[in-house]
């Protein structure tokens, strides 16, 4: 039989190992999952003693799902009756669009249309929909015009073991905890009698999940449902064996690790009471030991060197680090104090906060903490691999010594060629700030932008190193760094100090607009005629994107006499070329409330602030949706420049550009008046324009007379159209 295992990314690899060991054959791992081959009982075994997977699908047929109507048929044509009774419930998760299903309610509304009619027309009475626990869940995913359905043996997440009864701030799904600890070797280690602890313990998932790993308890033994025990194919004999199976290997674990105590401490008294009734749920009573400990009084209490593993917070937002940074430096201070022979694990979303615990990591894994793309280090606590202030090189030795090395004379010598072939184009043309080097070298992975006013003191760097992957090694790319840092300055001509250095990584939403410091420090630059303020230092953007001048110097030349909206402002450098242009009036939207004043102050920059030219905070979507509900058509020019992805605080639903634009544009589109047009961007490298679902729009793409020269190297840097609605006058 066929089968598919989800699981988080990052972890696909663990799970296939263990239903290789469940009796699963050819296993296909991919980023989410693993398929696989196997018995009943097999896909049972994942079900109990998967500790990674979160569902197990069994697939039971094929649809086409070009169009409602094809889908329906291709539902239609299965024998539903096999699965669930006529006066059974059911519920239906449906994942994935095709060209005529765009939006997974629709799909599940459709799916359950024909599976209900099927029973209607058979037997007179049709099954009832049950959410929670339903007899079967049917899963649907749609992938290239086809649907895969098939039945959910899971029933709901089999990270859901069944112990948690409250938890406390962001704790970590069970399955996720299991997959770190795998990572970390832990089943060696207690194999081996070692001891645990987890110094910042929270509601005790690591604690819990280590305690089962080590006495063989299966992690779905405490569920109280699954999703094939009320489904018409179930073996009840074959569960029932593996159950008494598990039961069987539980009390041979138990008995063997009697007397042995893995430990947690947690400083908030809330979240030790979470841990010890999470243990007592789970059978663990007397085999962990919960406390109210601050981590900073942590000390070695077993006599076995074991496993430090602990999630400790990494911030919410990129602004949180600088407050976090003395807590990572004092758990490793007590790691190197106290546990020196012992292995240790840190789960974090902020890998470099961990620079801070002095410890040089073995191996770093890539995990994902639900949408929050996260590190797993792990240490050997040894002297030998300590790494304290007083045994670092200063910045000033680094830089020396890297200057030596013959990469970076070979990067000198291309950033150079670089810098005074677009330099000279840069006077001719009037722009003072460019970009002159955009990973031209793929070892040397960095954005290089020169920003200036015009006077040679007012001339900065700004440096955007692009985060390595995990499949690159790490030492080569900080030395590679370092070369690179080493040479830009006297590249550029300017001073040390006005080089400004940032780590990009992959962004979700709006987090590249997020703080990552408080010096408020704002400095002048030049565009053209005009001029902005842009900020290095607190922020991972500067808050004024290059790639986009010739794209604001174009809105500039259709604002001439015309009432202008700016949409997804940022700092609202659109705004200034549109009123510098000659706008009659201006309406700039974004939500944060910081940006706006950002935007006001570059207006005033540029003496061009005014009555006529409003700003308004707002969610951009909502804002959007309720202005066009009311249809008064206010404006001749709108530009829109939405992000990649945003989760909307008032919406229901999140963002995407590429799935969401047509809506986006369409909503626009009725407040245009009569003839206007709207300027779209946008810097999704993959994006596609929807020129069906906008049929009613004149649309030109103008994306390759809006990159400008300094960019020509990434053609793909954003893509920009020009939508005009048919028939306008």
């Amino acid at each position: 039989m066929q089968f598919f295992a989800s699981c988080p990314p990052g972890v696909a690899d663990l799970l296939a190992a263990e239903l290789k060991e469940f009796g699963g054959s050819q296993t296909r791992e991919i980023k989410t999952g693993v398929y696989f081959e196997g018995t009943l009982e097999t896909a049972y075994r994942a079900c109990l003693w998967s500790r990674t997977a979160n569902r197990v699908l069994m697939p039971i047929g094929e649809a086409d799902a070009t169009t409602a109507q094809a889908l329906y048929a291709g539902v239609q044509a299965i024998d539903w009756s096999l699965h669930v009774d006529p006066a059974g419930t059911l519920a239906i998760d449906f994942a994935g669009s095709s060209t005529g299903i765009t939006h997974t309610h629709f799909g599940a509304m459709k799916t359950k249309d024909a599976i209900v009619d099927q029973f209607r027309d058979r037997f007179g009475e049709r099954p009832s929909i049950d959410v929670e626990r339903p007899d079967i869940r049917i899963n649907v995913h749609l992938n290239r015009d086809r649907a895969t359905l098939a039945i959910d043996l899971s029933g709901e997440s089999l990270h859901r073991r069944g112990y948690r009864s409250r938890g406390v701030a962001a704790p970590l799904k069970e399955n996720l905890a299991a997959a770190i600890l795998m990572r970390s070797g832990w089943l060696a280690i207690a194999r081996e009698k070692g001891g645990f602890v987890d110094p910042m313990c929270g509601s005790g998932t690591l604690v819990i999940e280590a305690a089962l790993i080590a006495q063989d308890i299966a992690p779905g033994v405490g569920r109280e449902y699954f999703g094939f025990q009320r489904w018409k194919g179930h073996d009840a004999a074959i569960w029932k064996r593996l159950c008494e199976e598990a039961s069987e290997r539980r009390a041979r674990g138990v008995a063997d690790n009697a007397g042995r105590v893995l430990r947690g401490y947690d400083a908030e008294p809330q979240a030790v009471r979470a841990a010890i009734e999470n243990a007592n749920r789970a059978g663990l009573t007397g085999s962990v030991h919960f406390e109210r400990r601050d981590f900073r009084d942590l000390i070695c209490e077993h006599p076995v060197p074991g496993l430090v593993a602990t999630n400790p917070p990494y911030g919410e937002r990129i602004g949180d680090v600088e407050a976090l940074k003395g807590l990572y430096a004092e758990l490793g201070s007590r790691l190197r104090e106290h546990f020196v022979g012992w292995r240790a694990v840190v789960f974090t979303g902020n890998p470099r906060l961990a620079r801070e615990i002095g410890i040089h990591a073995r191996r770093s894994h890539t995990l994902f903490n639900g949408l929050i793309e996260c590190r797993l280090l792990r240490f050997d606590v040894a002297v030998e691999h300590f790494d304290t202030p007083e045994t670092r090189p200063t910045e000033e030795d680094k830089l020396a010594v890297s200057r030596q090395r013959p990469g970076a004379q070979m990067f000198a010598n291309r950033l150079a060629k670089n810098f005074k072939t677009l330099r000279s184009w840069a006077r001719r043309s009037n722009v003072y700030c460019y970009r002159v080097y955009d990973a031209d070298m793929p070892e040397y992975s960095f954005a290089i932008d020169v920003y200036g006013n015009g006077e040679e003191s007012g001339q900065y760097v700004y440096v955007q190193e692009y985060a390595a992957p995990d499949s690159v090694d790490r030492e080569g790319a900080r030395l590679r760094r370092w070369e690179a840092l080493s040479v830009i300055p006297e590249v550029i001509g300017v001073p040390r100090e006005r080089m400004h250095v940032r780590t990009r990584r992959p962004q979700k939403g709006a987090t590249q607009y997020e703080k990552v410091d408080e010096q408020r420090e704002f400095h002048r630059v030049r565009e053209g005629a005009y001029e902005f303020l842009v900020n290095f230092t607190d922020y991972l953007d500067t808050g004024l994107f290059l790639d986009h001048r010739l794209t604001r110097g174009r809105v500039g030349e259709l604002a001439r006499g015309k009432r202008f909206l700016n949409l997804f402002a940022y700092t609202g450098s659109v705004t200034v070329y549109a009123a510098g242009g000659g706008a009659t009036a201006t309406t700039t939207v974004d939500m944060s409330r910081t940006y706006l004043d950002w935007a006001k102050r570059n207006l005033a920059l540029n003496r061009l602030a005014g009555p006529e030219h409003g700003f308004v905070q707002a969610d951009c979507l909502q804002w959007l949706a309720e202005e066009s509900e009311r249809g008064v058509r206010s404006y001749d020019l709108i530009f829109i420049d939405p992000p990649t992805f945003s989760r909307s605080k008032r919406m229901e639903d999140d963002f995407e550009v590429q799935r969401d634009h047509v809506v986006l544009l369409q909503q626009a589109a009725r407040l245009l008046a009569p003839g206007g047009t709207i300027v779209f961007s946008n810097n999704y490298t993959r994006f596609r324009l929807d020129t069906h679902g906008l049929g009613a729009f004149v649309i030109e793409d103008i994306t390759r007379a809006t990159i400008p020269k300094d960019f020509e190297r990434n053609a793909r840097i954003h893509c920009c159209f020009m939508l005009t609605p048919r028939g306008a006058a």
